[in-house]
């Protein structure tokens, strides 16, 4: 039955498949198997953050009852690990990076990987992990990202600490400086922040009957297959990586984190192999959100048009690159945010350090601009006695205008829309809860791109088959991590071909019997692989309604697909099931299948000398309003109220959608309040949820989603992703609400107590206004 959008199914709050099965703890994850005689493996991890290693004696673990094999960096075949993007068919020198797989000479931060052990019992690969001595001789080290680019500082390659540079110009940014009547100066500062999944890094691997490796684990990318493959110097067909439900990701299981070393120890023993990370490894070793140093410097006139904008950014990029540059690319198309200036110079370094590596983050190199430009916009209103809201309104990109990079904004801009609505949205303010709290509010907007960069010609493919029992089997290699990408997928394909969802069955992530689909991350799944699969469901669909139109005598475009039947628009009495059209279609010799591939719009490799060019496919656009309550005794911070306004193209499901806003927020409210992985001298001091806080419940208002379609996506029917822009704006909304409630500017993330005190001992000029 079709609705008054047109729609049966999309658009609705439809269940998702898998969502039975997690609310009664019924799902398998990466960690809920087990196969017979399997082992269990350690790692063992540098306990210094720059050092040279002299010796690494592992006989004693090896002599442990229990203990099947220890392995040392001599034992790996090839020995190197790339950061390519995965499947990327355009070289791109300056996205290229290199870890090792194990470290060999040299250790780069504290925590890196220096031995594996496998051993009968995880009690056993325990002790065996400890009785690795490994001997080193420690070496100058670099922590602050500033320090390491020095020509005197500590360096980590031959080439020393700089790892990409990219620069963006426009106009001329001197003299837009002059046409300014206000100049608003400031350095912002975010931290290391963890990922923080429930699910940890984890996995089962094992040798199959056809000899093929074969890693069952919490993966963003079965295309590692290829990385696992290249270290044991097989052939990648001789490796397959099967992606379970994931519980979680946010960047933090886009890297190879477990992949290779099960690989390693399943070639080695050619048993099952079984690795999970604690809580501690997790938060000591894989990679972070990039801690960034953005020195901000905009130019406006009297009557609030921006006319300059200056920037410096500065990433850390920890031990190895891994996707530093990427990030840093990112950061810098961002860097200006949605706002309309004539004359921008933007500057970008991503530096190594001896501190944690650093990587993919949901957000990916936007948030952290966008805590700084938002911060600029609110300051600069303030400076020009303008409303907040209007300063931005007047500044605000439009369709069909240009970023400070040259790309063209080719959809609906509703940023206008968006920012009002939230606003409005939060109501009267609320009556200070008691005597010395304030109440405050504060507004942000961002544009985050979805979708790969378009000169790596990024592609997903999907199959659609009618069973003879006339269900329909949906395959394709995309990774579920939670944020309904499967349950999207099978409403599209419900959607297109008339079925009720239980009629549909879908696998996914496997790189060996799904066709590959690219990786979960860069908020593209809904618009590659959901196009993918409209491809795929529509070209079944014409056949469908072909064969139904020589059955019933009637042209195939008077078809209706509905209910699971097939039955001439008008005539419902004349109909055929999918059962019936499944042994129909194979009695005609016609394909009861179809298989596609989407490729993404391409486009040329961007100018590295100015940074013009087209980067990103499309962004999606949003605002967030917040009030806040502060306690101006303790400087503790209270979000009483969200509200989140984003044009999402189309909504395929309303829950999911919601659901990808409510969790962004509320990871939002972390990074701007709570959440840093603090790191001295390389040393992790918040190694466990004891420490490194996170939000709760009570940390957490409701949140309100209003969501506008302007139908102008890239995905399917116009849809836009929304996963990674739902975080974008809270921290700055936040910091915004708190300068209005105390007249204090935090310029560095987390706003914590300490640093609110602290702050408004610094600008008391400011808390006195």
């Amino acid at each position: 039955m079709s609705t008054t959008s047109g729609f049966r199914i999309v658009g609705d709050r439809a269940p998702r498949p898998d969502a039975r099965d997690k609310v009664y703890g019924l799902l398998r994850y990466a960690d809920d198997f087990a196969l017979a005689g399997m082992l269990h493996a350690k790692v063992v991890r540098a306990t210094r953050p720059s050092a040279r290693i002299l010796k690494i004696d592992g006989s004693r673990a090896e002599a442990l009852p229990g203990v099947t094999c220890v392995l040392t960096a001599r034992d790996v075949p090839h020995n190197v690990l790339f950061s390519d993007v995965p499947g990327q068919t355009t070289a791109i020198g300056p996205l290229r990076a290199r870890t090792q797989v194990l470290a060999g000479d040299t250790v780069r931060y504290l925590g890196e990987a220096v031995a594996l052990v496998a051993a009968e019992t995880e009690e056993a690969a325990e002790e065996a992990a400890r009785l690795v001595v490994v001997e080193y001789e420690d070496r100058p080290g670099v922590f602050d990202p500033e320090e390491a680019l020095r020509p005197d500082a500590p360096p980590l390659e031959p080439t020393g600490n700089v790892i990409s540079r990219w620069k963006i110009r426009k106009g001329d940014v001197e003299a837009g400086f002059r046409e300014a009547d206000v100049v608003v100066a400031e350095t912002y500062r975010t931290g290391f922040i963890d990922h923080a999944f429930i699910e940890p890094e984890a996995g089962v691997g094992w040798l199959d009957e056809n000899g093929v490796i074969t890693l069952r684990v919490a993966t963003q990318v079965i295309e590692h297959f290829r990385d696992v493959a290249n270290v044991l110097g097989l052939p990648h067909s001789r490796v397959r990586i099967i992606a379970p439900y994931i519980g979680g990701g946010f960047g933090g299981k886009e890297d190879v984190t477990v992949e290779v070393f099960l690989g390693l120890l399943v070639w080695k023993t050619r048993r099952p192999v079984r690795l999970c990370y604690s809580r501690e490894e997790s938060i000591l070793s894989p990679t972070k959100r990039h801690p960034f140093v953005m020195k901000y410097t905009h130019g406006a006139r009297r009557d609030g048009t921006l006319v300059a904008l200056q920037v410096e950014l500065i990433a850390d990029a920890g031990g190895y690159a891994y996707l530093s540059p990427l990030t840093l690319l990112y950061a810098m198309v961002h860097a200006a945010g949605p706002y309309r200036i004539p004359h921008v110079k933007v500057d970008g370094v991503a530096v190594l350090t001896n501190n944690p590596p650093t990587s993919a983050f949901r957000g990916f190199g936007s948030a952290q601009p966008a805590f700084a430009y938002e911060s600029q916009m609110d300051a600069l209103a303030r400076a020009l006695a303008l409303d907040p809201l209007a300063f931005r309104e007047r500044n605000y990109l439009r369709k069909g205008e240009r970023l400070a990079s040259g790309q063209e904004l080719e959809t609906a801009v509703l940023l206008p829309e968006t920012a009002a609505r939230a606003w409005h949205a939060l109501g009267p303010p609320r009556t200070p809860s008691g005597p010395g709290k304030r109440i405050g509010r504060g507004v942000a907007s961002a544009l985050t791109a979805y979708g790969r960069i378009v000169w790596l010609h990024d592609w997903s493919s999907a199959w659609v088959e009618l069973q003879m029992d006339g269900t329909v089997l949906v395959r394709t290699g995309v990774p579920d991590i939670g944020g309904g990408q499967a349950a999207s997928l099978v409403q599209i394909t419900a959607e297109i071909l008339g079925l009720a969802q239980d009629e549909i069955t879908i696998h996914i992530g496997d790189s060996a019997l799904t066709p590959l689909a690219g990786t979960t991350t860069a908020t593209r799944q809904l618009y590659m692989s959901g196009s993918a699969v409209h491809k795929a469901a529509s070209e079944l669909r014409a056949t469908l309604l072909q064969q139904t139109g020589e059955l019933l005598n009637v042209p195939p475009e008077t078809i209706v697909l509905a209910d699971g039947l097939a039955y001439a628009e008008g005539n419902p009495q004349r109909k055929l099931s999918f059962k019936e059209l499944a042994a129909a279609c194979a009695r005609a010799h016609r394909p009861r299948s179809a298989f596609a591939i989407y490729q993404a719009p391409a486009g040329q490799v961007m100018d590295f000398e100015t940074g013009q060019g087209k980067v990103f496919p499309d962004f999606t656009f949003g605002s967030q309003a917040v009030e806040v309550e502060v306690d101006e005794d303790t400087g503790e911070v209270q979000v009483l109220r969200v509200v989140a306004c984003y044009d999402v193209g189309k909504v395929i499901n309303r829950n999911s959608v919601e659901g990808q806003v409510e969790g962004g927020v509320a990871m939002g409210i972390g990074y701007a309040l709570l959440e840093e992985d603090r790191v001295a001298a390389g040393l992790t001091l918040t190694p466990n949820l004891m420490t490194y806080l996170i939000p709760t419940a009570l940390d957490v208002p409701d949140v309100t989603a209003i969501i506008l379609e302007s139908g102008e996506g890239m995905g399917p029917w116009g849809a836009r992703g929304i996963g990674e822009p739902a975080l974008v704006p809270t921290a700055p909304a936040i910091a915004n609400a708190v300068f209005d409630a105390v007249g204090v500017r935090v310029t560095r993330l987390p706003i914590t107590p300490e640093r609110l005190w602290r702050a408004g001992q610094e600008q008391p000029a400011r808390r006195a206004r």
